[in-house]
């Protein structure tokens, strides 16, 4: 049977620095730390509710 989770890709695009500490906690529990840095994550909705929180320091890639 054929994996059907669904995928994201995530990079990191911006610096953490000079940013609110809940959104570099974020960053780090969507395994991100560093600029360029790309995790393939499942899509899931608490995984989509981190992506919303820090929109503006990555890229979001679907997956298939």
């Amino acid at each position: 049977m054929a994996d059907t989770t669904k995928r994201v890709r995530v990079t990191q695009i911006a610096s953490v620095l000079g940013r609110k500490p809940g959104q570099e906690g974020t960053l780090i529990g969507l395994g991100l730390n560093k600029i360029r840095r790309t995790r393939e994550l499942e899509d899931t909705p608490s995984v989509r509710g981190m992506i919303r929180a820090v929109a503006h320091l990555i890229k979001v890639e679907e997956l298939s």
